[in-house]
């Protein structure tokens, strides 16, 4: 296998792409402002009633209760998984804005795959529409928790996520030499009503000058998302040093062996700033078996 020539611009840090990415970009500013809503409401109090309070017999106030709690464990997240548990008690610190690069295939540097039928989907280890090709390597599954800030670390459930990375020879669909007419290894995902998305792909491999990782975009809604609208976030996940080790140590990551030697999470043009502690998935598994990545999306 020949080794891939390494993307020369590829992710220089958020300021190279900012003017391209701030004119699709929110700051999440109107859930800011609809948590402070809910949360006025919310400790708004209601009237006195003070006469009927005093005359409610004990069990009818035994009943109000039972029934209070009964509707706030139906309200509850539903199939709250460890994860989201795990999630919203680490909840509070906002996932960092990192940049898109010049390969997103979201309109803001070329080709737009958002807007393409066949783009909502899990498993993104295909091309869809006119490609055909399939990217190879260990299968990996990744799961993002959305999380909103401003109003609790409630999940974000219905907002969508657009994600994608480059395949284990560290080529991007849309893009690279031979790919321009494939989309594998993109894709887009509705969160569930604990907030997560799933995505079923391959582990990608390392390329010079960056640490091993995937590039996602938060939208706020799944027509957002389609119409390639106003982005809510835009960051990385980062993979844990330990998977990567393994995973290229099995045949057709050669290349990869040799680019994470020249870098570390605190090299990184991306990561380097907090050494990727808010962006490195929490993963399981094995490159015999494949791997599961995860990570708290704060917004």
């Amino acid at each position: 296998m020949t080794n891939h020539v390494p993307h020369p611009n590829h992710d220089r840090g958020l300021e190279f792409d900012l003017s391209t990415m701030m004119s699709r970009r929110s700051l999440g500013m109107f859930f800011g402002a609809g948590g402070a809503v809910a949360a006025l409401a919310a400790c708004t109090p209601g009237g006195s009633g003070s006469t009927a309070a005093t005359t409610t017999s004990a069990a009818t106030e035994s009943a109000a209760a039972s029934a209070a709690a009964t509707s706030a464990a139906a309200t509850a997240t539903p199939s709250a998984s460890p994860m989201l548990t795990r999630a919203i008690a680490e909840c509070g610190v906002e996932i960092p804005a990192e940049t898109a690069g010049p390969y997103p295939g979201d309109g803001s540097n070329g080709p737009n795959v958002l807007t393409a039928s066949g783009v909502v989907r899990q498993d993104i280890t295909t091309s869809f529409g006119t490609g055909s090709a399939k990217a190879e390597g260990v299968p990996l599954t990744f799961t993002l928790t959305l999380l909103d800030n401003a109003n609790g670390c409630v999940p974000l459930a219905g907002a969508a996520v657009y994600a994608w990375h480059c395949d284990r020879d560290g080529r991007y669909s849309l893009y690279d030499s031979g790919l321009k007419g494939e989309n594998y290894l993109r894709g887009v995902q509705e969160a569930d009503a604990n907030g997560q998305v799933t995505f079923t792909s391959v582990f990608p491999g390392a390329y010079s000058g960056r640490w091993p990782h995937i590039h996602f975009e938060v939208f706020e809604s799944m027509g957002n998302a389609t119409a390639a609208g106003q982005v809510l976030a835009v960051s990385q996940i980062a993979l844990t040093k330990a998977a990567c080790d393994d995973v290229y140590a099995t045949p057709g990551y050669e290349a990869s062996v040799t680019n994470m030697k020249r870098t570390t999470l605190q090299s990184d043009n991306v990561f380097r700033d907090d050494g990727g502690i808010y962006q490195l998935a929490t993963m399981t598994g094995s490159a015999a078996t494949g791997y599961t990545a995860g990570l708290n999306v704060t917004i």
